[in-house]
């Protein structure tokens, strides 16, 4: 059976990073103990353009919208599958609306206008 992932691109302020950590730490803790099979949170560390013969490559800040104070963060979780997502993401979502019911209005340490996000069916496997 194909897995499925989720996958965000995400833009982090510099001086923000523990504070995003700590976040996404929780948000780990809470997706690995509903049942996602993998979690990932990737700093940008070598986010330069590559050449590719006459062409060059886009860089993940220039996708982003990053700029030179705002780090890129490349997140996934993984999946047995987009059903399985479905039913772990609710009990995530169920659980932090139950935890953070008082704060609704919660700042954010990243730059949600930047953010995305998609589902992805897993197509090659190593």
């Amino acid at each position: 059976m194909a897995k499925y992932v989720d996958g965000f691109l995400l833009v982090v302020p510099k001086g923000k990073e523990e504070e995003y950590k700590k976040m996404a730490e929780e948000g780990r803790d809470s997706w690995i103990k509903h049942g996602a099979i993998g979690y990932f949170e990737c700093k940008g560390d070598d986010l330069k353009p590559q050449e590719m013969g006459e062409e060059k490559s886009r860089s993940f800040p220039e996708i982003a919208g990053a700029s030179g104070d705002e780090n890129v963060w490349f997140s996934f979780i993984i999946f047995n599958s987009k059903e399985h997502r479905d039913e772990v993401n609710k009990k995530v979502m169920d659980e932090m609306n139950e935890i953070y019911k008082d704060e609704m209005n919660m700042q954010m340490p990243f730059d949600a206008t930047k953010m995305a996000y998609g589902g992805f069916v897993v197509a090659v496997e190593g």
